[in-house]
């Protein structure tokens, strides 16, 4: 029998860039909202033993869970962080101690796929930590910004790939990097960063387009496209 996870959910942030009165995670993705498709993903795994919330607003979450119908005995809630790093560190001191590992993935990816989380999960317990990522496919070039500004250099895009969820590793690998992380958590931009930071290594999978994260209406609009469902 394979060690049990247990999900990461952060969801604390304000949703500014989307607007609206209720945010990206309530919004209808057909039946069900958004935030309950992300979960909704996992629960349905016989190996996802545990799903922590870090959110400051819980009841309309919960309330969203509960009409999608899915297992909230297998849920709990805890308060959002100050910043995303916070909010995924608060979580994971509500992970039961007997879970192995975590998977942390964005609130907002409603599209992540069976085979893409057995993919990363698999990866993460060969190599003790792994990470979703696609290709970067335009050309990056360094400036000090705010623009406009003189082209420092250009990086090449054969080495970059830009990060996606689910990000899994060990709980106690986690828990030992937040204690040593040598920076702030507020400068901390990927829940895996902190592994990398104390010198634990990190590999990455090939992620999906479909793996799509919500942040502006359009997005939104693209989900429903990509899911089949047009404009429900």
């Amino acid at each position: 029998m394979t060690s049990p996870c247990a999900l990461i959910l952060p969801a604390a942030g304000r949703s500014t860039r989307f607007g609206g009165p209720r945010g990206k995670l309530l919004e209808k993705l057909g039946d069900r909202c958004v935030v309950a498709w992300s979960v909704g993903a996992f629960l349905q795994r016989s190996d996802i033993a545990q799903a922590v919330i870090a959110t400051f607003d819980e009841a309309p979450i919960r309330a969203a869970l509960a009409a999608a119908g899915l297992p909230l005995e297998r849920v709990c809630f805890c308060p959002g962080g100050t910043c995303r790093a916070g909010s995924v560190l608060n979580a994971l001191k509500c992970v039961d101690a007997n879970i192995t590992w975590v998977a942390v993935h964005d609130a907002a990816r409603p599209l992540v796929s069976q085979e893409l989380i057995d993919r990363t999960l698999a990866a993460a317990r060969e190599h003790g930590a792994a990470a979703v990522a696609s290709a970067v496919h335009l050309t990056i070039k360094q400036a000090a910004g705010p623009l406009p500004a003189p082209v420092q250099r250009t990086i090449d895009r054969q080495t970059l790939w830009a990060m996606q969820t689910p990000q899994i590793m060990r709980r106690a690998d986690l828990l030992e990097a937040f204690a040593r992380c040598p920076i702030p958590l507020e400068r901390v931009t990927d829940d895996i960063q902190v592994l990398e930071l104390v010198g634990k290594e990190v590999w990455l999978v090939e992620g999906e387009e479909r793996n799509l994260k919500i942040t502006t209406p359009l997005d939104l609009r693209l989900a429903r496209e990509m899911a089949g469902l047009g404009r429900k």
